[in-house]
């Protein structure tokens, strides 16, 4: 275990940083010029598609992450188990293609939209070939963030440039699954420097169809709990506008949502190491890390969001004065936004619990089996509060039968791993974190005043005044957050001031 944790989440941080500050860029553009229908058929349209992907990949990446990590030392095993899961994911991916053709040629609204379908669907193809789950497991986190900002950048760029009206929906589609085929096209040059695909000892399919069907089953749960309100409100809604808003209201859930599961990458591994050695403490400790960093990002990012949604909704979908406009498909995020914020963290933990808990463990099934309940129950409460109680705003109804959902589920998951999560979570640096937090609600407001009373003495445009606002929020609250939690030595931001005194005494 040559590999700093501390680099390694450093590394991902900058990576998701970068990566976030790119898809500011993109979607907010893309709301602007492909307008709420086109962006709410994309969106219903990447739903669709992401089921399919998910029977694609039948579980292979956790499972190979848990199964490589035991045996990368040694490059003639680990090139064994990299040509098994390789030959599961092909023919995996062949099926669920060929499901997916059948599929879309028998429904009619699925048919009508079949060009944008299988323009997609390149994603789930080009992805059998991208070894990720390889690099995760071997923690090259430093390549892997590389590349993925130059992709990415890659794909803003050609979104900015040439995505300029609603018709540009199916250009937006291809520079979307760009950032896969490149991904794929640079693993697969770089992935032979560490595994052969040379055959030199036998495949052990038998032994994985087990836990493979077991993840699967997961996935394939996990991907439909996620992917559930979109796709049920783009059959409550046929304009698609109510999508476009709920697309827009969860897009800042999904970025702070995305920098936990980024981070999950770094400790997934090594979570897995330690179990496996039976270090109890390091594993403990791991777990508490984690969760410390999560609530350290999440806590104030719910706070922001809650306080300045609709800046931050008027700046993703260039809907500026919500007043003075009735028939706009992007109305509801701000609401969407402040209701689904909370699971910022109910997701988040629920993440860590499974990849860095349960997963090492093999008690994955635990958690199928309350992600199984769990999507049922979305389902349900998806329709009766999107179609019957919140009529008129479906996405509203939609989100708060969503967060119900997902609070009932991290409930569940901390009973079951209780033994492991308890001092992870409940313990005297929660308690600062929680302090620390409540001085930002106060300074969020007084920030906001400000900004907004010299902005209308100034006669600032809306647009302008938004993005001071948010700037000068985070600016201010990040300053006042930090140094709090370092007076009252909370443990994340205490160890790098304690860190940083230890260098300068040495020198």
């Amino acid at each position: 275990m040559k590999t700093n944790i501390r680099t390694n989440v450093i590394v991902n941080i900058i990576r998701t940083l970068v990566l976030t500050f790119l898809s500011f860029i993109t979607f907010p553009w893309v709301c602007r010029y492909l307008k709420d229908s086109a962006v709410g058929l994309y969106t219903w349209a990447n739903t669709f598609v992401s089921y399919f992907l998910i029977l694609a990949k039948i579980g292979i990446p956790n499972l190979a992450v848990r199964e490589c990590v035991k045996v990368r030392d040694n490059k003639e095993l680990l090139s064994n188990k990299v040509q098994t899961f390789f030959i599961i994911q092909g023919i995996a991916t062949v099926i669920s293609f060929g499901l997916m053709c059948a599929t879309v040629y028998t429904v009619p609204e699925l048919r009508t939209n079949s060009s944008l379908i299988f323009i997609l669907a390149i994603n789930f193809l080009a992805g059998a070939f991208s070894f990720e789950w390889v690099f995760i497991a071997l923690e090259k986190q430093f390549y892997m963030s590389v590349r993925s900002i130059i992709t990415l950048a890659l794909s803003a760029f050609l979104i900015v440039t040439f995505v300029t009206t609603p018709n540009d929906i199916y250009i937006y589609a291809f520079f979307t699954i760009l950032v896969t085929v490149t991904t794929t096209i640079v693993n697969c040059f770089y992935i032979g420097k560490y595994v052969s695909f040379k055959k030199t000892m036998p495949y052990t399919f038998k032994e994985l169809f087990k836990p493979l069907l077991i993840l699967f089953l997961l996935s394939l749960v996990v991907s439909l709990y996620n992917q559930t309100d979109t796709f049920i409100l783009g059959f409550l809604d046929e304009n698609k506008k109510q999508v476009a808003s709920y697309s827009v209201g969860v897009k800042g859930v999904d970025i702070v949502i995305g920098v936990i599961t980024a981070l999950s990458t770094v400790f997934i591994p090594r979570a897995n190491y330690y179990y496996n050695v039976k270090d109890k403490k390091y594993f403990n400790n791991l777990t508490k890390y984690s969760m410390n960093i999560c609530m350290f990002i999440v806590l104030p990012a719910i706070i922001t969001m809650c306080i300045l949604s609709k800046e931050i909704c008027g700046l993703i979908s260039g809907t500026y004065d919500y007043e003075s406009l009735s028939d706009n498909g992007y109305l509801s995020s701000p609401i969407v936004l402040m209701i689904l914020s909370s699971m910022m963290l109910t997701y988040s933990l629920g993440d860590i619990i499974y990849g860095q808990v349960l997963l090492p463990m093999k008690k994955e099934k635990y958690y199928l089996l309350t992600m199984g309940i769990g999507t049922v129950l979305n389902g349900l409460l998806s329709i009766i509060f999107g179609k019957f109680i919140f009529k008129e705003n479906a996405a509203i109804g939609v989100a708060i039968g969503t967060v119900i959902t997902d609070t009932l589920i991290i409930i569940v998951l901390l009973s079951i791993t209780w033994k492991w999560t308890k001092k992870a979570i409940f313990n005297k640096n929660t308690l600062k974190l929680l302090g620390g937090n409540t001085l930002l609600v106060g300074s969020t407001f007084l920030v906001k005043f400000l900004v907004t009373l010299i902005a209308n003495k100034l006669s600032l445009s809306l647009p302008l005044t938004y993005i001071i606002e948010i700037v000068a929020v985070i600016f201010i609250d990040a300053i006042i957050y930090i140094l709090v939690l370092g007076l009252i030595k909370e443990d994340l931001v205490y160890s790098f001031i304690r860190n940083r005194k230890q260098k300068e005494e040495n020198l």
